[in-house]
């Protein structure tokens, strides 16, 4: 077990069995479930962890506590991959005090029907352990309503929930300074754009609570302890909730015979062309749209591509154009380009989509007939949006 601070150590577990997350989005690296010890005058754990690695998670629990009863039981998160354990734990520990807010303690009834030997705590509350002294601030809807965050103050540790959060297991290493992070920032923004990216604004209310706190550690329950690279991890979550993109362009588009491909292809090369060198690239029918979301959420420029489907959006197309409405995804340059055989109608419905996300629609939309070149017409598309992202083009 490692310590990520003085008397707090890690007793989380990885997980390298589950295909998807939330039976959703792909974990090609796993993911890990963190969970905190705290070992002062009074013993606290900071959330558990699946239960499907209850048993593992136990042994390492008691293995610390070296006898010792467990007081405190905090709960910052309700969600099953981190509250999943709590009703055997009270089961081993009957006499843990559980500590969350008013809003945990329905689901923690509705889950697990525990309604006894809880400790409400309210915005700002306090908990004096001995050396460590706890504090508790509400973060709700980042990205459940009962969420809140749990900070440290002698060791200036924050418990952030989900907040933070990245795919990919822990392989040794717990710390940031103990590995090669490299791996975790794309990951981070693919967590992030699919299970938070919706909450943009309980985001910001989050950070903007959070930030008179001298922050130097981060233990999220998902990923790395954030000490060195604390500041960027905050600093990506401010951009992403604020649905600020990078200078770059991401190109999602559907092709059943390869025309649209082509289309697709002749504007990336007018992107690159132009200046452009972050240009990420879907074929709908083989990226997941969990990587489609990602790069939406981290590129400015956005050009979807659609072929004409029984005279509809192509279904993929339409499936990931949905998911980017659910997250409610702001402030994108937008162009779109289609193509039909005997009766177009694509363009049109992402003509009415980007109206209706109140997007800026940059250049001249293509919609190519059969095989009718619009290579011209595709430079254009792209060469307007190098342009716009230069600034030149407003």
């Amino acid at each position: 077990m490692k310590a990520v601070a003085k008397d707090i150590y890690y007793v989380g577990v990885n997980d390298r069995q589950k295909a998807l997350f939330e039976n959703l989005w792909p974990l090609p690296g796993g993911v890990s479930y963190n969970s905190y010890l705290i070992v002062d005058d009074k013993t606290v754990l900071v959330d558990t962890v699946d239960i499907c690695y209850s048993d593992l998670f136990f042994k390492r629990v008691a293995k610390l506590l070296n006898g010792r009863k467990l007081d405190y039981l905090v709960v910052d998160h309700m969600e099953p991959d981190h509250a999943g354990s709590i009703r055997l734990l009270r089961q081993i520990y009957p006499d843990v005090k559980i500590i969350g807010n008013k809003q945990t303690f329905g689901m923690l009834a509705g889950y697990h029907g525990i309604t006894d030997g809880l400790h409400e705590v309210k915005e700002g509350d306090t908990l004096d352990l001995g050396h460590h002294k706890l504090s508790f601030y509400m973060a709700p809807m980042v990205h459940w309503p009962e969420v809140m965050v749990t900070y440290e103050e002698t060791e200036k540790v924050l418990f952030s929930a989900d907040a933070f959060g990245t795919f990919g297991t822990l392989d040794g290493g717990v710390l940031d300074t103990d590995m090669d992070t490299d791996r975790f920032w794309s990951e981070m923004t693919r967590y992030y754009a699919n299970i938070v990216g919706k909450y943009g604004g309980p985001v910001q209310r989050a950070l903007k609570k959070l930030s008179g706190l001298d922050i130097q550690t981060i233990c999220s329950t998902h990923g790395p302890v954030w000490t060195r690279q604390s500041g960027d991890v905050i600093a990506l979550y401010d951009r992403l909730s604020r649905y600020e993109g990078l200078d770059g362009v991401t190109i999602v588009y559907g092709s059943m015979y390869g025309h649209t491909e082509q289309m697709a292809e002749d504007i990336a090369t007018a992107l690159s062309d132009g200046g452009v060198r972050h240009i990420a690239m879907h074929n709908v029918s083989k990226s997941h749209g969990s990587y489609i979301l990602r790069d939406v959420f981290n590129y400015r420029g956005l050009i979807v591509g659609c072929p004409t489907y029984s005279g509809q959006l192509y279904p993929e197309v339409e499936m990931v154009l949905s998911e980017i409405k659910l997250r409610e995804v702001k402030d994108r340059l937008f162009s779109y380009f289609g193509s039909f055989t005997w009766a177009g109608a694509a363009v049109k419905h992402l003509a009415a989509y980007a109206e209706a996300m109140k997007w800026e629609v940059v250049g001249t939309p293509v919609d190519q007939k059969q095989g009718i070149s619009t290579e011209e017409q595709c430079i254009a598309l792209g060469q307007a949006m190098a342009e716009r992202l230069r600034g030149t083009n407003k």
